[in-house]
């Protein structure tokens, strides 16, 4: 009996050294897992980020190139208002908003009270009083 423990020794040990090198190998394996699915987890978020920040940036330059098209179009004239006991000159000063050529505002309606000896120019500086100014063109500019 002695002799077969003899001859079967060697094959037992190297069936438990095949074992411990198993599991050193299966935790080794995990270990690198684990580290990769932790850069991977890194990759996405920053890649999430990246994608973000391109997102915001293109949405920034489309409303810069956007708002380079919007522009304020004006018109001015002098009406002049007849009563029985006077008459007065206001100069008028219309304004729209425009989106290259397009219209995207009615005319809105400013008057300036104005004297005859006064000039346009110093007309202009005056304190200016809005007669109808659509809230919805305001809003555009914000």
């Amino acid at each position: 009996m002695p002799e077969a423990l003899w001859i079967a020794l060697p094959f037992i040990v190297a069936l438990g050294s095949g074992a411990l090198v198993f599991m050193l190998t299966q935790a080794q394996m995990r270990v690198e897992l684990t580290e990769a699915r932790a850069q991977l987890v890194q990759q996405i978020k920053s890649t999430g980020e990246r994608v973000r920040t391109a997102e915001a940036e293109a949405r920034r330059k489309a409303l810069d190139e956007f708002l380079a098209d919007v522009r304020v179009e004006e018109r001015q004239y002098v009406r002049e208002i007849e009563s029985p006991f006077e008459r007065r000159r206001r100069l008028v000063i219309e304004e729209r908003i425009c989106f290259r050529s397009i219209p995207l505002s009615p005319w809105t309606e400013r008057e300036l009270d104005a004297d005859p000896t006064e000039t346009i120019a110093a007309v202009r500086v005056a304190e200016v009083r809005p007669i109808s100014a659509p809230v919805r063109s305001r809003r555009l500019l914000r």
